[in-house]
């Protein structure tokens, strides 16, 4: 309860002993929430959907998109901290920003939840939800291995280019991680090949999550090593990402004739990515409800604000450098073409309109 509060409590007390009709708040606090960005439909949709449940269970919200401009969210973050929010949930832009502004919510009573992306470097973040993420890596993997298998069986080796996410995302690595975990023992084996020899997150990553970026490494990976021999699958951990790389197969005449289109990944299930998918270009991408993961976030924030401990299942994994944070782990869903009509129309995630 912050000075604002608590004096709102003295005047409805106040008020109640003179016989006045006490004031009653109108929410049982207010959460500040910082996004990232908003082009990414996957971040508009977590906003709504956190705005949408803890409207329902209560509380005010301030929700706040810095468009990847990491001193703007940290602008941002730093006047929620003054406005007096009751908690901070927080997707960071860059997770190693951001030390001195959440030793100030410290200082001020704030509770920090790092929200999907681990925030790093700062022993003032409290707690975590996020999914699996090098479950996520893994599905990926497995689901590129299965596209390849169907897809180019008789191919020794089966050719691929690997794709990170960006550096500055701690779940990048996890991704990368995950995926590798499958695929390198194949890639030892001789049964897959990476012609490019471009390997390591040092190397594939790509700032941002930024698509054209993506795009444009295809563009020079394919000049430079495909002359002689087909793409059969790329590795991607993003949709947006997974939409540059096939804009840059396609324009070389994959996806035609006899060049069979290469198996590319993807995650977040956006809508261009799922279109794409139904007409038989995007294989697969790895589905995160961000409705769960909000319900997750409003049951942390309930019980930090009732004194009692949030539910948590992982107490090992995620060391942001300083601690390591307590977080709920979700399951990822890995989703093929297949399943868009139940998981994603069916549950109302979409509707069927939005993918036509």
């Amino acid at each position: 309860m912050n000075i604002t509060r608590r004096a709102l409590l003295a005047l409805t007390t106040a008020a109640s002993l003179i016989g006045v009709a006490p004031v009653v708040a109108q929410d049982k606090g207010t959460v500040g929430i910082a996004m990232p960005t908003k082009s990414s439909s996957r971040w508009i949709s977590d906003g709504n959907s956190m705005v949408d449940q803890f409207t329902a269970a209560g509380y005010g919200t301030d929700l706040q998109y810095a468009e990847d401009d990491i001193p703007n969210q940290l602008a941002q973050i730093e006047n929620m901290i003054t406005k007096g929010v009751d908690v901070l949930v927080i997707a960071a832009i860059d997770g190693t920003t951001l030390s001195n502004a959440l030793d100030n919510a410290a200082a001020a009573g704030i509770k920090v939840i790092a929200y999907d992306r681990l925030i790093r470097d700062s022993g003032s973040v409290d707690y975590y939800a996020t999914f699996d993420n090098f479950k996520v890596g893994v599905l990926q993997a497995n689901s590129l291995v299965q596209c390849l298998n169907e897809r180019f069986g008789d191919a020794k080796p089966k050719n691929i280019e690997l794709f990170g996410g960006s550096p500055d995302d701690n779940n990048a690595f996890f991704f990368y991680n995950g995926a590798m975990s499958v695929l390198q023992p194949m890639i030892d084996s001789g049964e897959i090949a990476v012609p490019s020899g471009q390997m390591g997150m040092d190397v594939v990553g790509t700032l941002r999550w930024d698509g054209a970026v993506a795009q444009s490494r295809m563009d020079n990976l394919l000049s430079a090593n495909y002359g002689d021999k087909p793409l059969h699958g790329a590795l991607s951990p993003y949709d947006g990402l997974s939409i540059g790389i096939l804009s840059s197969v396609k324009g070389v005449g994959y996806g035609s004739g006899d060049l069979k289109m290469p198996c590319v990944t993807g995650q977040d299930a956006e809508i261009p990515s799922v279109k794409s998918m139904m007409a038989g270009e995007q294989y697969s991408t790895v589905f995160k409800d961000t409705r769960a993961l909000a319900g997750v976030t409003v049951k942390m924030v309930d019980a930090i604000l009732q004194g009692k401990e949030p539910e948590i299942n992982d107490t090992t994994t995620y060391d942001n450098g300083v601690k390591v944070v307590p977080s709920y782990l979700l399951e990822p869903m890995a989703l093929n073409v297949a399943d868009i009509q139940k998981v994603l129309v069916d549950s109302g995630y979409y509707t069927a309109d939005q993918l036509k």
